[in-house]
This record gives C-alpha cells, sequence and structure tokens, in this order.
C-alpha cells in the first residue's frame, strides 16, 4: 500500500528510499553538478540566486561524493524533496536553504544524500525559524482547483464525507490536481492537504471509470482527516499519521474494502 502524502509536515520525500550511500570524498566536486531554477522562486537577482545555489550544490556534492542537481523552490508547503539514484542526487530546496548554516547544509546531505532519517529534526527546526520566508498566499498563476472531473464531482464527494463524517466542520477546497509526466514509477499519491491554504488536491489517476466511488471518497476522507491530526515530532522524524489518526481512518464505512481495492489495483493507478 502506497503512503498518501506526507503534507502536514514541513519536508516531504519525494521518490523511494533508497540505501544509504557511503560517501566518497574528492579533492574537486563532480563536474556533473546542475542548478536548475523552479518555477515561482524569489530572488532579488537572477544571477546572484544561479550563484548560491550553484555554491550550495558544490558543497553538497563534495560532501557526498556524488553530483547534485539541484532546483530552488518557493513552495509553500514542501520545502525539501529529492529523487536518489546511483549516481547522482537530484534535489529540490526551498530558496531559504541558500542561506543555511554549515550543520543544516550537512543535515540536507544526510537526509537527502544518506538516508539519514534522524537528520530530519534539524531540518524542522531550521524551517521552523525560517517561517516568515514561506510564502502565505496563492498567487494567480498557481493552478487553479477544479473540483469536476470526467467522471468524478470532488465537491460533491466533499460534501458528503463532511456531512457523514465530520458534522460539516472541515474547511477546506478541494480540487484534482495536474497529471504528472507519464513515466515508470514506484509510488503515488493518491492525495495532498496544504495545510497553510487548506487545499486538498486528488490524483487525476482516480478520475477514471474504472476506479470505485467509494475508493475515491475513503481518499478524499484522509485528506479531510489531516486537518484534524496535524503531524507531529517523535525521535528525531516526522509522525504524519499519529495513532489518533489511524483509528479515525477505520470509521470509514469502507475502509476495509478500500484498501483491498487498492492493494488489489496499484499496479493500475501506478500506470496511470
Amino acid at each position: 500500500m502506497p503512503e498518501y502524502p506526507p503534507q502536514m509536515s514541513m519536508f516531504t520525500l519525494a521518490g523511494s528510499p533508497a540505501a544509504p550511500v557511503r560517501p566518497t570524498l574528492v579533492p574537486q566536486p563532480p563536474v556533473r553538478n546542475r542548478v536548475e531554477e523552479a518555477p515561482r522562486v524569489i530572488t532579488s537577482s537572477r544571477d546572484e540566486l544561479f550563484a548560491r545555489a550553484e555554491t550550495l550544490a558544490w558543497r553538497l556534492s563534495a560532501d557526498l561524493g556524488m553530483p547534485v542537481r539541484l532546483a530552488v523552490t518557493d513552495n509553500r508547503s514542501t520545502m525539501v524533496s529529492f529523487r536518489r539514484g546511483a549516481n547522482v542526487l537530484q534535489l529540490r530546496l526551498h530558496h531559504m536553504f541558500l542561506d543555511a548554516p554549515e550543520p543544516v547544509v550537512r543535515a540536507v546531505a544526510d537526509y537527502a544524500g544518506r538516508g539519514h532519517r534522524g537528520a530530519g529534526g534539524v531540518l524542522d527546526d531550521y524551517i521552523r525559524g525560517q517561517q516568515p520566508r514561506i510564502r502565505q498566499f496563492r498567487r494567480e498563476s498557481d493552478a487553479e482547483l477544479n473540483p469536476r472531473g470526467n467522471c468524478f464531482d470532488l465537491q460533491s464527494l466533499f460534501d458528503t464525507v463532511n456531512r457523514l463524517y465530520f458534522q460539516d466542520s472541515i474547511q477546506a477546497r478541494i480540487g484534482w490536481g495536474r497529471m504528472p509526466p507519464r513515466r515508470r514509477r514506484k509510488s503515488i499519491r493518491l492525495g495532498v492537504y496544504d495545510h497553510q491554504t487548506r487545499e486538498i488536491r486528488i490524483h487525476p489517476a482516480l478520475d477514471r471509470p474504472e476506479v470505485p466511488a467509494f475508493f475515491v471518497e475513503f481518499i478524499v476522507f484522509h485528506e479531510m482527516l489531516h486537518q484534524l491530526f496535524p503531524s507531529t515530532g517523535r525521535g528525531g522524524r516526522r509522525v504524519h499519521h499519529p495513532r489518533a489518526f489511524r483509528e479515525r481512518e477505520k470509521a470509514f464505512l469502507h475502509y476495509g474494502l478500500a484498501l483491498r481495492w487498492e492493494r488489489e489495483n496499484l499496479g493500475v493507478l501506478l500506470r496511470g
């Protein structure tokens, strides 16, 4: 069963975890580093941004002994995400990390490059101290939420779930997410809850006639629960689905059926 998205956390993991990498330090960083500017980044100077990002990429590359492809973002919820390959680390960081002190940069290398989950606590603490630098508002260029799909009206499902399970107490907007590029993948995020904007986005792979309505309702129900049960910190790591969350999740009428359908149709969803 794939994990639902950890959107209540300040940073998320993009891609499947890999075995920790034993770094090989080299005198000079590999020449295959690449710095990219992600959309909607805030910067006073494009040249200054690129120079600072390039410096950070070199520092991480030298620490890890492998090329780092760095994209700088202005995200509102996901501060750190990465995809770790055998020979390269693809990393997306909020622009706050361009000014990070050495212990935080080392924690990024440990967390994203070596798979040391304990370094997540250092990142959490740094992000909490940088909250004023996180954009709070939505831009007009941000993707608008559209609840109407080809097969399902998410607003109708949301209203029904809200009435049956939450006494209409959940205040959030809902819509279909963007269809990502088609590629071979090992996991899929079926839903996302944005803590700051109270927005729910459902993966468009579920907007198909072969997907039963009860399963879409279950994913909507799951994301609505995040508003009631925020993630917590424990032992230097984030717990995105605390015990109270999991217990409340079982209140869904078709809970067992939804889990079984997901398990039996995961391959179809991954190809979607």
